[in-house]
């Protein structure tokens, strides 16, 4: 039954995202080929913390957004205890601006006839609501003029991005460089 499920989740994960690297060009294909694990991993506890600050997009999806939410699942299907913190700094601050500050960010002018919104707003709505904690970095907020009302719900702010990473690496969290 996990091996089906893990099956049909690579195969939904290639369609909403687009993957080219985790689904190739076989993957339809493979997709009821048998896979051994050869090292299983269980963990009780996972203390996480992804630093983003470069964007890295495979088409126009932020690639650890995929990494994201396969961990929180994880972590919830295995009953693991712990949490998954997201720091936001450097260019991919821009990606937890509300719909109104993100159009401004992006130049979509006021009175532009299409006004996009955050196109990542949902799926980072979607972390938040499977326990993943956002966090945006203050000196990058300070920098762009950015206050908490330009911010999605949900998001805190810290005082800064690279101090915040090196407090949880002390506390015990590891660390995920995105």
């Amino acid at each position: 039954m996990r091996k089906k499920r893990r099956s049909s989740g690579l195969f939904a994960a290639c369609l909403l995202f687009g993957f080219a690297a985790a689904c190739p060009s076989g993957a339809l294909a493979q997709a009821d080929q048998k896979l051994t694990i050869d090292i299983p991993v269980k963990l009780e506890k996972a203390n996480v913390v992804f630093d983003i600050g470069k964007l890295v997009l495979n088409g126009d999806m932020p690639f650890f957004i995929g990494d994201m939410d396969l961990l929180a699942t994880d972590l919830k299907d295995w009953d693991v205890k712990g949490q998954i913190i997201a720091v936001f700094h450097g260019d991919a601050a821009y990606l937890v601006l509300n719909d109104e500050a993100y159009d401004a960010n992006r130049h979509i002018q006021t009175g532009h006839p299409v006004k996009t919104g955050n196109p990542y707003a949902k799926l980072l709505t979607g972390l938040m609501e499977q326990g993943v904690h956002i966090e945006l970095c203050g000196a990058t907020a300070a920098a762009n003029h950015w206050g908490n009302a330009d911010l999605l719900p949900g998001v805190k702010v810290n005082t800064n991005a690279m101090v915040r990473v090196t407090q949880l690496e002390q506390d015990g969290f590891t660390l995920i460089y995105e």
